[in-house]
């Protein structure tokens, strides 16, 4: 099965204020959001991190927090905070993916990730979904999620799977593709 979350931020204490974010401590945070994403994503499932792993700690602890992760195959797409993953000192941490990496689905229907919403992207008028983080959609909204639903409202396949729109949890693709089952999808003018 194929997970996906982003915008975890482990290490960014002053996130917790500034995000509005429901915990007392950078750990509790660290913790929580660890044991959400184990809940859920077996070991041998794959998980994708739209971006902003960590910010504001060491590499090390950055590993450390990876390694609790209990999934083999961690794919990361770098975001606007992340380190250099590619550094011979790291190496192996992740499966480093582009900036925008596409993947089918078993039927046929191309699934989109970047960190951040695109306006535009390869497949948009082939019924193609856009995944991504970066915005942490959800904060400050009476309705978490309510980005999410104003997407499919407007028939727009685009989807915030940041920790803060989900419930500090990742999704699956599955629930995805359900989100937007029997949706007819509109594009922006001009495409």
């Amino acid at each position: 099965m194929i997970w996906l979350t982003a915008d975890t931020h482990f290490g960014h204490a002053s996130l917790i204020e500034t995000g509005k974010r429901p915990f007392r401590s950078l750990s509790a945070m660290e913790r929580t959001i660890i044991r959400n994403i184990n809940a859920a994503v077996r070991p041998k499932d794959e998980l994708y991190i739209l971006g902003d792993f960590s910010y504001r700690c060491s590499a090390e602890h950055a590993q450390e927090l990876r390694e609790k992760i209990f999934c083999q195959k961690v794919h990361l797409i770098p975001g606007n905070h992340d380190k250099d993953w590619s550094r011979p000192e790291l190496a192996g941490t992740f499966i480093l993916e582009d900036p925008i990496t596409s993947f089918k689905c078993d039927d046929g229907r191309r699934i989109v990730l970047s960190h951040y919403p695109l306006a535009v992207w390869q497949g948009l008028r082939r019924g193609a979904i856009q995944l991504h983080g970066h915005i942490h959609s959800g904060v400050g909204e009476k309705a978490p999620g309510s980005y999410n639903c104003r997407q499919r409202e407007r028939g727009l396949l685009r989807y915030d799977v940041g920790v803060d729109a989900n419930g500090y949890a990742p999704v699956s693709l599955d629930q995805v593709l359900a989100w937007f089952s029997g949706i007819e999808p509109r594009y922006p003018e001009g495409l």
